[in-house]
């Protein structure tokens, strides 16, 4: 009996991996997580068992993988995008190595990722940024030292930062000094789902764009850096003559 941490990707049901949507479809015990994953990732499962993990605690999931384990039965416990990005899956993993249940951990197509795609740009340009940092802005996750937005934004790198819009105000105080007021970014809310929006300005307009708008909730992404500019990068070395 194995634990399958599957990335069941943004939100398109057909962004989720061959192998995933395999193992979803074969376990015969299901867990997702139902506030960020839709039912359609789920369509043509065969499951006995199909929980929605949305208010259930840490303490309450693990019985129902140990439970799954008792019974012989391979789980596949569902997250959104890939399950190692603020997916959670540590602390659970942690307590499956202490009872001995085998786990696999099946990645996922990222919002980082999606959200480029929507925006149809890349994110390492030559000559602009070669570097992309994922981070957060801290909240109730406290961030370790060195990692605050401040000093993450001395690189002037590409930057994707998570489940931090409703900091934005902030999070422009802290990148401005570093970036420029005239810097672009780009504040994409569920990506690849059918209600994705994206709002598009610099980080001098960004927090009076996204006010103008609809509600822009905690599953938005915000990018930021030249790159999505598109303009002023010299071409790579891998197409060269």
């Amino acid at each position: 009996m194995t634990v399958f941490f599957i990335g069941a990707g943004p939100g398109d049901p057909e962004l989720i991996t061959v192998k995933g949507q395999r193992l979803v479809r074969s376990c015969p015990v299901i867990l997702y997580a139902g506030s960020l994953v839709p039912r359609a990732v789920l369509e043509g499962h065969r499951a006995e068992q199909v929980v929605d993990t949305a208010e259930l605690d840490l303490d309450r999931i693990v019985e129902l993988l140990a439970a799954a384990h008792a019974r012989g039965q391979d789980v596949a416990r569902v997250h959104s995008g890939d399950p190692s990005l603020y997916g959670a899956i540590g602390e659970q993993i942690r307590v499956l190595r202490e009872l001995d249940i085998p786990y696999e951990i099946v990645p996922g197509v990222t919002a980082t990722a999606a959200s480029a795609a929507s925006l149809g740009c890349e994110l390492t340009l030559p000559g602009v940024s070669q570097t992309l940092i994922l981070t957060r802005h801290a909240d109730k996750t406290r961030m370790p030292e060195g990692e605050a937005l401040a000093d993450l934004a001395r690189h002037r790198a590409t930057m994707a930062i998570h489940l931090s819009v409703r900091k934005l105000p902030e999070i422009v105080e802290l990148l401005a000094p570093h970036y420029g007021a005239d810097c672009p970014v780009a504040v994409v809310y569920r990506a690849s789902w059918p209600d994705e929006r994206r709002v598009l300005g610099t980080l001098a307009d960004i927090v009076a764009r996204v006010d103008e708008g609809a509600t822009i909730e905690r599953t938005a992404l915000i990018l930021v850096g030249r790159v999505l500019a598109m303009e002023g990068f010299a071409r790579s070395t891998l197409y060269a003559s």
